[in-house]
């Protein structure tokens, strides 16, 4: 029996998939268009993007069983096509002997300690509200007061995201209200020194957008790139 090869694993909500199409493979574009390795997806049951952004505790059985087919082919490190998997994180990584960075949002602690403490760090959100001092690991006040948030919630794609299935929501679509979010944030804060982005589709313009804005920007591809590269 041969050995699957290595690759990284990405837990994908659920697209919709047609009879006869598969979603395990579908929604991954960003992953696919920014990193050069092997991927393999497996589709966490029930978990949609309206119910994973707000937070349902009985999807994790669920994320756990996908991520354990993952491991099963050949999956070296683990990661979830949602920011907002954050939540099921420390459960992700007990139950597979592989490393798991669920989020982009793990990043952060980091961030803050590779920046001057007179600098702040933005994260960028699909829906800032769903976001919590918890999910982003911000433990004390002096971290607290070096990170703004903010969110595109209301806007075409959250919109679409809410939506079973979603519609697709086009990269140009996404870039201008990244670039509106970002502007209100720095002309409110012009000490951001850095942007993290939460959302697993905005790495498709995040090129874009660090020549724009002349700002570091991470993303989960930034996170995946590391992780794979250490497994």
């Amino acid at each position: 029996m041969s050995t699957p090869p290595r690759a990284l694993g990405i837990l994908n909500l659920e697209r919709g998939a047609k009879s006869g199409e598969s979603s395990s493979e579908d929604a991954i574009d960003a992953f696919k268009e920014r990193l050069g390795f092997p991927i393999v997806a497996e589709t966490v049951a029930g978990a949609w993007a309206d119910n994973v952004i707000q937070g349902d505790p009985s999807l994790e059985a669920a994320y756990i069983a996908a991520a354990q087919r993952l491991v099963a082919r050949g999956a070296v490190a683990i990661t979830a096509n949602c920011g907002y998997s954050v939540r099921h994180q420390a459960a992700l990584a007990a139950a597979v002997g592989v490393p798991v960075a669920a989020t982009s949002l793990i990043l952060l602690p980091l961030l803050l300690r590779q920046y001057p403490v007179t600098t702040k760090i933005a994260v960028v959100a699909a829906d800032a509200s769903c976001l919590t001092d918890e999910m982003l690991g911000l433990n004390n006040s002096a971290d607290k007061a070096r990170v703004v948030i903010g969110g595109i919630e209301g806007g075409v794609m959250w919109q679409n995201e809410m939506k079973r299935p979603p519609p697709y929501t086009e990269p140009v679509q996404i870039q201008i209200e990244l670039e509106a979010c970002i502007e209100k944030l720095r002309t409110d804060n012009p000490d951001i020194g850095a942007i993290l982005f939460e959302c697993t589709l905005f790495p498709l313009v995040s090129p874009a957008l660090r020549k724009k804005t002349g700002l570091p920007i991470y993303d989960v591809t930034t996170l995946c790139e590391l992780t794979f590269a250490a497994a």
